[in-house]
């Protein structure tokens, strides 16, 4: 039954998170809400960009990011407060 309840809550969760991208432009880098009609973020380089997106998402308590390389290919992801990350798993 625990396993449930964990599994349940780690699916409402996700469904409230909020889904930052730290992605390459044309201009330099932007952090972008999912689904956002414009960059919340925009910088020269992706240390900055993404420094202050992962200010952002530590500031809405429930927040993931996706740190995208220069071929759009997501090269990690985070997700903030780390408190809520899913257990690690041995495989």
């Amino acid at each position: 039954m625990q396993q449930i309840n964990s599994i349940t809550n780690l699916i409402l969760i996700k469904m409230g998170r909020k889904k930052y991208h730290v992605t390459k432009t044309d201009a330099g880098w932007q952090g972008k809400l999912e689904n956002g009609q414009r960059a919340s973020v925009t910088g020269p380089t992706k240390a900055d960009v993404l420094h202050s997106t992962i200010e952002m998402a530590k500031n809405n308590n429930n927040s993931q990011i996706f740190i995208h390389g220069v071929d759009g290919k997501i090269q990690e992801e985070r997700t903030y407060p780390r408190s809520i990350d899913p257990p690690q798993t041995k495989g």
